[in-house]
């Protein structure tokens, strides 16, 4: 009789895996597919010559379809959600790439910040997968760091001081690489069971850290 609670356990161990699993599989496939969408848009608006968008449209934009997203997880409505604003985000990153793309060194700056996002997102998810380990410990850094940044994006849109715009890149970087171990960790550990919304904060991770090594490499190449 005592077999009955070991065998139970490992019914629920297995079910539990097989979620997991599911959930990661669906996470990186839609994240796929929204990056690739994205790329689109921004390609778009690159051949258009779309004028940059304006900072406070973008930043209404961007938490507008946030929080439809958040909204609409739990509905078939949240993909199409999910695609409205990384396709948004990537209309908004058109004129940024071109603007990169008129320096004397813009494609090499921007093929460097590509190839090193991708290492910063295969190196913190792979080691949140291989670890197992539970990274809801940084949320308290996440709460505070979100305050501080947001703070400071706002003062940096009225000063525009070159070393507050670096210290902005350095802690979107530091920000989003906590946010992709954190997220990671929460499918792995079965904290996260909805594949967009764990979609949209790899998405926005991404997002973030390769504005950032766009801003800092071009600060450290002289070319600003």
């Amino acid at each position: 009789m005592n077999q009955y609670p070991f065998e139970t356990a490992r019914t629920q161990t297995k079910e539990s895996a097989v979620v997991v699993n599911k959930v990661l599989r669906n996470t990186y496939m839609l994240l796929a597919m929204t990056l690739g969408f994205s790329a689109l848009t921004a390609g778009f608006a690159m051949a258009s010559n779309a004028a940059p968008v304006n900072i406070w449209m973008m930043l209404i934009g961007f938490y507008g379809l946030l929080f439809l997203t958040h909204k609409l997880a739990n509905s078939a409505w949240g993909l199409l959600a999910v695609f409205a604003l990384t396709g948004f985000m990537g209309y908004t990153l058109g004129p940024i790439l071109n603007m990169y793309m008129a320096t004397s060194n813009g494609s090499q700056l921007v093929m460097t910040a590509l190839g090193g996002t991708a290492a910063i997102f295969v190196g913190l998810s792979g080691y949140a997968l291989v670890s197992r380990k539970d990274f809801s410990f940084l949320s308290g850094f996440m709460v505070a760091g979100f305050i501080v940044l947001l703070v400071a994006m706002v003062v940096n849109i009225f000063v525009q001081m070159p070393a507050l715009q670096l210290a902005l890149s350095a802690g979107f970087m530091l920000f989003s690489s906590a946010a992709i171990l954190m997220q990671t960790g929460a499918i792995v550990n079965g904290g996260e069971r909805n594949y967009i919304l764990a979609t949209v904060t790899l998405y926005v991770s991404l997002y973030n850290i390769f504005i950032s090594l766009l801003n800092l490499l071009t600060a450290f190449s002289g070319d600003e």
